[in-house]
C-alpha cells in the first residue's frame, strides 16, 4: 500500500462515524386504561381521566403537544405502547415483562388499592388472599397486579379473565364467579354506574396498594422527557396537585356516567 493510501485508510478509521438521525420528539401519543375511572376512561375515541390530566400538565411544561387515544381495551393499550404506536401509557403497574418494553417514570404518580369484590354477604369471613384458594375468580383481560400478587394468582388461584370490567361484574353477579379482583376506585365507579353497588361487598383487608406509573414506550423518540417528568411528578405529589386532578377527574366521569 502506498504512503498516500495508508494516510487515507488511517483517516477513515479515525474519522467519527455520524450518528444515525433520531426522530424528533414533536408530540406525544398517550393512552391508558379505558375502563379505570377516575384514572382513565374512554370518551369519543380519546382517553381521559386523572392520568391523562397529569400527562397533559407535564407535557405543557415542556411545550410538547399531546394526543390522547383510546385503543379500545387495556390489553390493546399495552400492545400500542409495546410497538411504539403510543409514546406514553399511564396508570400502569410495574412488572418485569412490561419493563422489557417500557421505561417507567419515577416516582409513581399515585397509589391504587387492589381489592376483592364479592356478591353481598357471601365472603363475610374473608381475612386475606389465602381465603380465595379453591374459589372461582374473575378479572379484566390484561390486568397485572404487581409481581408478587401476579405470582400468587398464577400459582394458587383460579382466576378467569374476561373482556371488560362490566363483563367481569356480570360474571360475578351471575354466580359464575365467587369473587373479582380489581382496583377499588374504578370498581366502585363501575358499580355506581351499573346501579348495583348494594349487591356487591368490598372485602377487607385490601390485597395491596399498588404504585401507579406513567411509562414511556422504549420505541418513543421522547425518552429524554423521562427524568424531567419524574422531577415534576414528585413536585405535583408533594403540593397536592395530583390529588386535586384525581378528584376533578372523578367528578367529570360521574357527570358522563350519570
Amino acid at each position: 500500500m502506498s504512503r498516500v493510501s495508508k494516510v487515507v485508510a488511517a483517516a477513515l478509521v479515525l474519522a467519527p462515524i455520524p450518528a444515525l438521525a433520531q426522530p424528533a420528539c414533536e408530540n406525544l401519543i398517550v393512552t391508558g386504561h379505558p375502563e379505570y375511572p377516575p384514572i382513565g376512561y374512554a370518551t369519543d375515541g380519546a382517553i381521559a381521566g386523572a392520568g391523562a390530566m397529569v400527562v397533559e400538565t407535564l407535557s405543557a411544561m415542556f411545550a410538547v403537544p399531546v394526543q390522547p387515544i383510546d385503543f379500545g381495551s387495556w390489553e390493546a393499550a399495552q400492545a400500542a405502547a409495546r410497538s411504539g404506536e403510543a409514546d406514553i401509557i399511564f396508570g400502569i403497574y410495574y412488572n418485569d415483562e412490561r419493563a422489557t418494553y417500557l421505561d417507567y417514570v419515577e416516582p409513581a404518580f399515585t397509589l391504587d388499592p387492589v381489592v376483592v369484590f364479592a356478591p353481598a354477604g357471601t365472603l363475610s369471613a374473608f381475612s386475606g388472599r389465602d381465603d380465595l384458594i379453591g374459589l372461582r375468580g374473575v378479572t379484566n383481560q390484561g390486568e397485572s397486579f404487581g409481581v408478587e400478587l401476579d405470582a400468587f394468582i398464577e400459582e394458587s388461584l383460579d382466576l378467569a379473565r374476561v373482556d371488560g370490567v362490566d363483563v367481569a361484574f356480570q360474571t360475578l353477579l351471575s354466580g359464575d364467579a365467587d369473587y373479582m379482583i380489581f382496583g377499588l376506585y374504578p370498581g366502585l365507579a363501575e358499580l355506581r354506574a351499573a346501579g348495583v353497588a348494594d349487591q356487591v361487598d368490598v372485602l377487607e383487608p385490601h390485597l395491596l396498594e399498588a404504585e401507579m406509573f406513567i411509562a414511556f414506550s422504549k420505541e418513543s423518540p421522547c425518552l429524554s422527557l423521562i427524568e424531567p417528568f419524574g422531577e415534576a411528578i414528585a413536585t405535583m405529589r408533594d403540593n397536592g396537585e395530583i390529588d386535586a386532578l384525581i378528584d376533578l377527574a372523578d367528578s367529570q366521569w360521574l357527570q358522563l356516567a350519570f
